[in-house]
């Protein structure tokens, strides 16, 4: 059996991780874990940490560490035989540090984006609240303006998208992912991937996954999309 590959994504709000993420999933049969998934998925069940998890999103604060690794880190034992990539999580150097202790990643991708093109892409980032499913009016617009395309539901715009709401979270971004990174940076498994489009960074992180992996993708060509 080949061995089991661990990795995870970082990246400020509009970076384009859940994208390449998907692509990674799709190209290397990695089992694709997103935080925010199973943030949506804990409220929708109402579960315990569920309820914790709504209190704060309702009032727009950040979900704790504690309640994260609780949600993530029983994720992830019912993935022992699997490879998997996280997106959203560990999000600070507590959660790292939790998921350190019961597994050792091979591969960390972060990304850098310059704040004008995110900008650029959130504000043209429309959300349909139900599902998580993201919008932009530029590269990916829904097939009718302002409706979701499976449910047909109105779409919305976060306050936090907006440029002064943005400039803070990116702030924040920065203070809370630099001991992550440094972390990271320290066990030589960091690897930075900067530019403004997200087609022209993937097949750096495409062939650098394929020399880790020791494997070529399922599909490289179809992952190249124009």
């Amino acid at each position: 059996m080949a061995k089991l590959f661990r990795a995870a994504i970082m990246g400020p709000p509009g970076s384009g991780k859940g994208t390449i993420s998907k692509r990674i999933a799709q190209s290397f049969g990695l089992q694709y874990l997103s935080s925010g998934h199973y943030l949506r998925e804990s409220i929708a069940a109402n579960t315990e940490a569920g309820v914790l998890v709504k209190t704060h999103v309702e009032r727009g604060m950040l979900v704790p560490d504690h309640v994260m690794t609780r949600l993530m880190l029983p994720r992830l034992e019912q993935l022992n035989s699997h490879s998997w990539l996280l997106d959203g999580f560990p999000r600070t150097l507590s959660q790292a540090l939790a998921l350190n202790n019961l597994y050792q990643l091979d591969l960390v991708i972060s990304l850098n984006i310059p704040y004008e093109t995110l900008r650029e892409r959130l504000s043209d980032r429309w959300i349909h609240p139900g599902s998580g499913r993201v919008y932009n009016m530029g590269f990916n617009p829904p097939q009718v303006q302002s409706k979701d395309d499976i449910t047909g539901e109105p779409l919305i715009q976060h306050d936090d998208d907006k440029p002064e709401a943005l400039m803070a979270r990116l702030r924040h971004y920065k203070d809370v992912a630099k001991p992550v990174i440094d972390l990271y940076k320290s066990q030589g498994i960091l690897h930075s991937f900067s530019g403004t489009e997200t087609d022209r960074i993937w097949p750096y992180i495409n062939s650098l996954l394929s020399t880790k992996m020791h494997t070529q993708p399922l599909d490289a060509c179809q992952s190249q999309t124009p």
